[in-house]
């Protein structure tokens, strides 16, 4: 077998009828398969033993030969090789075709290639090929044309007219014969001669014609191979034949398609030995040719072949396309040994790596380490005995299991594993039960709860990838998000609840006032009773064994609390003393205020007249665990989340907080603001009626009324609940709800959509705690309807999302340290309206500068040139004042193939500078499609003003990916200059631009709203009117960096309004990717072709080969490419055919004679070789054979904790 790391590409290309035969075991004569008296099967049929190897190991088919002994002897009875079963996967057969007949790939996909490189129309060739019209190949001295179509009589005219002067054939000889006499060089030239003429319509036929000709030409595939001699036939165990349990066989549609195409084949011969009339002879080989193409593409051309009960059959073409082809299915993702699944239930006392592993489940996943520690052991003579001991549960097997399963990670995944914390391993600890137990705190990250949600647990078996577990999957090791760099796991619910009850302030409460000498002594108080959990205290700060106070605090007493106190004991001892959520307290230790210097100060008093601060919300308990990680990082901050999970568990419990009805406490004037908004809504009514006011103020009034009421209720409810009402605390807390959900339940539901959008003008006055009439229940039924119908479909467009992103990108890896550019990506504030979208700080952290940058006053250097920004020398920058960094950015990157470190920056799951052989693309693809859920799928309406439904959400982000022309396309001014006048004309309005050379003119569509106003100053690529901007437009105008900014910003303001984080960089390689390709417009004196899209490194390279040449350089113009055109234009066939339309791919690859290199990770699954990403990268495989040449670097005991904390 070959070693499948070894090969460095792969190629593909036409075969010739030679090559087809030589891969042939035999030739397959009779349309049999196999007896069914003997069930063998029949000689030279399509299971033949002597053709494709024993059905049975070492046995040949008359039974002459058994045993491995005869290996390789070939039977004097019966021809059959004596060897493994195995052999009927890899041995091919053919047909000797008794008519040339043509592959319908290649002469009905579009465009059809025999009809370019012929240049005759595809309807023609199909009345050839199918014997409906003959074509004339050799006019000889006659006035016919070469290639001229002749129906049935005119064929008999002109034969009764010229005799044998001319030769006109039918079918695919005819085409073969066509097809062998063109001169490709001669075409070649002849086309080049006439593009330079050429115009419209006929340069671009001529340009496809040349691309397919050069393509044969480069390839040195024959066109003649288009059209088959010799048929070949797959291996039997490729399309197996099966027994049934009622002695029925159930058999692969292949067969059926062979059987047909051989038995046609055979009619043929015999009719053409027989010398039968033409007429019967056409139809015949008509019938073979149908019967060839019903076996390549069934249904491709006219109605495709069905089998029993109607159903079409699965043709080769079928075998590969789509989600259940061989590509998707069996390639690109494959069952494996050593796995299970099982329900998950939360496991509150494990560690954050730990998971709960069922026993028997263990036992079956670690049957092969149980069984070899048993036999080491001595428990068990030999593997035979151990298997049985396993396999009946001895009770030793249990204290084997273990010891083995000790220090071997597994890894759990919840489907749909959306991004790449949906995998992660844990160490597994044995547990009754059949249940998986999972940690709560990475619930986030698998986006995982316990109603029932299932996992899956994957053993790695190697020590390679035991260690790759450890050290990069361990879920300690993934505490940030890849998306945006913050961290994932965060507690929430009754963690929350937890630590927000603990540190709440409750003024008066018991022992307020008092001073203790230490936290030992407070929190002693508090058992006892002499004070709780909220009373405001004071203790001396030198009690606190904090070395992050300053000398000066050391000495004096701080107020806090006795939550406060027993909170802080989590934290290790560098980290300062939390005593309020703010972020100065965060980085510098609790504000002034809080400390007593001056010994004669009144304490109590001092106390008594500061006012109540908020408790630790949801949000800051996330920011404490990112501060920690950024000082400390992963070991302490995974103690510090168990630890924060742990308190958090007890004090919700110890707080006991319940909900009740009586915790819903109706506001007493809700009646009075809703009559007072009646009241309102009558006197817009009674303006309407007496046409003061127009239908739509009149509605959008109603609305802002109810709206306004709705508002004021929320206020009276909040202010009313008090702070220590359960259901208030939870929403405050961040733990579950929100102020929404409280005034639906206390308040009043407010206003409802109908299911196109429009907001009914007749509020839901009830709440869920009076009850809702039966129009109120009616009215809201829509909007859960429509809730539901939503997310369904949210969720299936969302992952095509990911699958297209995943698709584009999948061979941007970072390649190496540095690319060398010279240009910058300019960076600024996002800002939409007035209102800023993402700030200055959050683009630049994690990023190089490209240029020095400098304090704007006092000139004073900030970050020098290729330094990384961090955020503190982000938050100088801010501080600073500048508003515009320059900053090696993904867009401007060198590199082939990938992007090289500097122009990258930092790996965001890590918070570390990115190391060479990171799958970028797909992480990024993961951060953009991963949240693609949480988008909404609606279109804003605003009241019916045409051309002003701007795209929101998830379509608007598959609109921009895709670079389609948006809805509501905004006019876009394709010079710089004023606004000079703004004519109304009709009901359009036109608005002239005066430049500085020329003026022009711009026509609104109807109902469009404008941008701009006389005497505005514009730039080119300015929008005048309201609406999304096409950036094809913006391409031609502004250039590719106007669209690069343009498409960021946008993709940047959906997720954003959304409440979603997505870091710069991940947009930007799907960008890149975008953009990776230019139109040639004139190819100089280069070998590429006009109107070909090309890789901008194959055109720079070709150029500046010219260049050196002296000679003419070639034009291109850069394009942009959606994400699904992008993925099908990459250079790889392999990754291409396994994403979309198969069969097209597969056709333009072999026609070229593509050389697949390898480069991407799609690939190099599909071959089964390991990823060129990470460990699987050439550079670093390296390493791991020269280690395992030295084992002195392998060995040496290395403990857990040392492993953890790298």
């Amino acid at each position: 077998m070959l070693d499948v790391n070894n090969f460095e590409f792969m190629k593909i290309g036409l075969a010739s009828p030679n090559k087809i035969r030589s891969w042939s075991r035999g030739e397959v004569k009779k349309p049999e398969t196999i007896n069914y008296r003997t069930l063998k099967p029949e000689k030279e049929g399509l299971f033949c033993e002597k053709i494709f190897g024993p059905t049975k190991d070492w046995e040949c088919h008359c039974g002459k030969y058994k045993r491995v002994r005869y290996k390789g002897v070939v039977c004097d009875r019966c021809g059959v090789e004596v060897t493994r079963s195995k052999v009927r996967r890899e041995r091919m057969g053919h047909i000797e075709l008794a008519a040339p007949v043509s592959h319908i790939w290649y002469f009905k996909g579009i465009p059809s290639r025999m009809g370019l490189i012929l240049d005759m129309s595809p309807r023609s060739l199909e009345e050839v090929i199918y014997f409906a019209s003959y074509v004339v190949v050799d006019p000889g001295a006659t006035p016919l044309e070469k290639k001229q179509l002749l129906s049935e009589k005119e064929y008999r005219n002109y034969r009764e007219k010229y005799g044998t002067a001319f030769n006109a054939m039918m079918g695919a000889e005819a085409i073969r014969r066509l097809l062998s006499e063109i001169d490709l060089d001669k075409e070649v030239q002849v086309l080049k001669e006439e593009m330079k003429t050429a115009q419209g319509q006929r340069r671009n036929r001529a340009i496809k014609r040349l691309e397919v000709l050069e393509a044969f030409r480069a390839s040195k595939n024959s066109p003649d191979w288009m059209v088959l001699d010799v048929l070949p036939v797959i291996p039997p165990e490729l399309r197996p034949m099966v027994q049934l349990d009622g002695g029925r066989f159930a058999t692969s549609d292949l067969n059926d398609l062979y059987r047909r195409v051989i038995n046609r084949n055979n009619r043929l011969k015999r009719l053409l030995d027989l010398g039968a009339p033409d007429i019967i002879v056409q139809n015949e080989k008509r019938m073979l040719q149908e019967a060839v193409d019903a076996l390549i593409d069934n249904g491709r051309r006219g109605r495709p072949v069905t089998g029993p009960g109607n159903r079409p059959l699965k043709s080769l073409s079928h075998m590969l396309k789509g989600k259940q082809g061989r590509f998707r299915q069996n390639l690109l993702g494959k069952r494996v040994d050593y796995s299970g699944r099982s329900v998950i239930v939360v496991g509150p006392n494990l560690k954050i790596y730990q998971c709960g592993l069922p026993k028997e489940m263990a036992l079956e996943l670690f049957k092969p380490f149980v069984m070899k520690e048993l036999v080491s052991k001595g428990l068990a003579h030999n593997i035979k005995s151990a298997k049985r001991k396993v396999e009946r549960v001895h009770p030793e097997v249990w204290d084997v299991l273990e010891e083995v399963i000790k220090e071997h990670p597994v890894l759990l995944n919840r489907a749909p594993t959306l991004h790449r914390l949906g995998i992660q391993a844990f160490e597994p600890i044995l547990v009754e039960g059949r249940a998986i137990r999972l940690h709560p705190l990475v619930c986030t990250a698998y986006n995982a709860d316990f109603d029932g949600d299932q996992m899956a647990v994957h053993v790695p078996l190697s020590a390679e990838a035991q260690a790759e577990a450890r050290l990069i999957m361990l879920a300690a090791q993934n505490i940030l998000n890849p998306k945006d760099g913050k961290p994932v796991v965060t507690p929430s619910q009754d963690m929350v609840l937890g630590s927000y009850y603990l540190t709440l302030e409750r003024a008066g409460s018991k022992g307020e006032g008092k001073v203790f000498t230490g936290p030992g002594e407070a929190i002693n108080a508090y058992v006892q009773g002499y004070a709780t959990l909220h009373t405001r205290i004071a203790v001396p700060v030198k009690s606190l064994n904090k070395p992050s106070f300053t000398e000066k605090q050391q000495e004096a007493y701080l107020l806090t609390t006795v939550g406060k106190l027993i909170f802080n004991e989590i934290f290790p001892p560098e980290f300062p003393y939390i005593n309020e959520a703010s972020k100065t307290n965060l980085v510098d230790g609790p504000p002034e205020k809080y400390f007593v210097y001056d010994k004669g100060v009144d304490i109590p008093a001092k106390i008594k007249e500061m006012p109540e601060q908020d408790a630790l919300k949801k949000g800051f308990l996330g920011s404490l665990i990112a501060e920690c990680f950024r000082r400390f990082g992963t070991k302490e901050t995974s103690v510090l989340m168990d630890n924060m999970k742990a308190l958090g568990y007890s004090y919700s419990t110890k707080a006991g907080i319940t909900m009740s009805v009586s915790d819903v406490l109706v506001p007493e004037e809700k009646q009075a603001i809703l009559d007072e908004a009646e009241k309102k809504v009558g006197m817009v009514l009674k303006q309407y009626r007496r046409g003061l006011i127009t239908e739509e103020e009149r509605y959008e009034r109603v609305i802002s009324i109810w709206s306004q009421a709705k508002d004021d209720i929320t206020e009276l409810l909040m202010d009313k609940m008090g702070k220590f009402n359960p259901i208030y605390m939870m929403a405050n807390s961040g733990a579950r709800g929100n102020v929404s959900q409280i005034t639906q339940l206390a308040g009043m539901r407010g206003l409802m959509a109908n299911p196109s959008g429009r907001i009914h003008e007749q509020p839901i006055k009830s709440n869920f705690r009076e009850g809702l009439t039966v129009l109120e229940y009616f009215i809201s039924t829509h909007g859960a309807r429509k809730g539901l119908a939503d997310t369904a479909l949210r969720t299936a467009d969302s992952g095509y999302l990911t699958r297209r992103l995943v698709d584009v990108a999948q061979d941007v890896i970072v390649r190496e340290e540095d690319c060398g550019t010279d240009k910058g990506l300019p960076v600024t504030k996002i800002t939409d309206g007035g209102e800023v979208i993402e700030n200055l700080f959050d683009r630049i952290v994690g990023r190089l500068a490209f240029q020095t940058v400098r304090h704007p006053e006092t000139g004073e250097v900030l970050v020098k040139r290729d330094e990384m920004i961090d955020e503190d020398k982000a938050f100088q920058i801010v501080e600073a004042g500048v508003e515009k960094v320059y900053i090696r950015s993904v867009l401007d990157c060198r590199t082939q193939h990938g992007v090289c470190r500097k122009c990258y920056g930092r790996n965001l799951a890590l918070g570390t500078h990115v190391e060479i052989g990171e799958s970028v693309g797909i992480i990024a693809a993961q951060s953009i499609g991963e949240p693609g859920t949480q988008l909404t799928m609606r279109t804003f309406h605003t009241g019916g003003v045409a051309g002003d439904d701007i795209t929101q959400g998830l379509p608007r982000i598959q609109e921009l990916f895709e670079a389609r022309n948006p809805k509501g396309q905004a006019i876009i001014t394709e010079i710089p200059g004023v606004v000079k006048e703004i004519r109304e004309v009709k009901d359009r309005r036109e608005i002239e631009i005066e430049g500085e050379v020329e003026t022009k003119t711009y026509q609104t569509p109807y109902g469009s709203r404008l941008k701009v106003a006389q005497g505005d100053q514009v730039e080119a690529g300015d929008d005048l009117t309201e609406g999304s901007i096409d950036p094809k437009d913006l391409l031609r105008v502004k250039g590719v960096r106007g669209v690069q900014e343009y498409i960021l910003q946008e993709v940047q303001k959906v997720y954003r309004l959304q409440g979603v984080e997505i870091n710069d960089k991940h947009v930007e390689v799907m960008i890149r990717q975008m953009m990776r390709k230019v139109r040639i417009t004139d190819s100089g004196d280069t070998d590429l072709l006009p109107g070909a899209f090309v890789d901008l490194h194959d055109y720079e390279e070709a150029n500046r080969k010219v260049l050196l040449e002296n000679k003419e350089p070639a034009v291109a113009r850069p394009i942009l490419l959606g994400i699904t055109k992008a993925s099908l234009e990459t250079e790889s066939f392999l990754s291409a055919a396994s994403f979309q339309e198969t069969t097209r791919v597969l056709t333009d690859a072999a026609i070229k004679g593509k050389v697949d290199q390898l480069l991407g990770l799609k690939e190099n699954v599909i071959i089964g070789k390991s990823i060129p990403a990470g460990t699987g990268m050439s550079r670093y495989r390296d390493l791991v054979e020269d280690m395992e040449m030295k084992p002195s670097l392998v060995e040496g005991d290395v403990g857990e904790d040392k492993i953890l904390v790298e």
